[in-house]
């Protein structure tokens, strides 16, 4: 059993959550070589299917979600980090994050979470949720304490 992961996929959405999850994992590549690979997943669900969008439409969100990524890289790079690779998904979170997952066979997920409350995660649904419960490695799920 290896004491440190060799790849890991950090899921980036932009929000302080996601923000606190990368100082965590940059704190975490300091004590390994592993590599490290970054996503975002703008939102593409039933409710927003691509079909029904112009291309006008898909290109705005794509160039919404390439913001986000940028920063998030930008801020590894300012921390002396150059991700091995950067990945701009669109979908569902939970199903790209996983599906990259097993692309990148990475042995650690890190992302952040806004600790929604039970309402909210019925309604809304919980992407760090959905992570943990099908992911086949070890998942690290960072917060702010309440």
């Amino acid at each position: 059993m290896t004491q440190f992961p060799h790849r890991i996929l950090f899921a980036a959405d932009g929000s302080a959550e996601s923000d606190m999850a990368l100082h965590h994992t940059v704190d975490l590549l300091g004590h390994t070589q592993a590599e490290v690979h970054v996503v975002h997943v703008g939102l593409v669900s039933p409710w927003t299917n691509p079909d029904a969008m112009n291309p006008t439409q898909q290109a705005r969100l794509r160039a919404e979600g390439q913001v986000v990524l940028d920063a998030q890289v930008a801020k590894f790079e300012a921390a002396g980090i150059t991700p091995t690779a950067t990945y701009l998904r669109m979908g569902r979170a939970t199903d790209e994050i996983l599906r990259l997952r097993d692309e990148v066979e990475a042995d650690l997920i890190i992302l952040g979470s806004r600790g929604l409350n039970a309402f909210k995660r019925v309604l809304l649904g919980s992407d760090a949720e959905g992570v943990v419960r099908h992911a086949p490695c070890p998942v690290l799920v960072v917060r702010k304490d309440r």
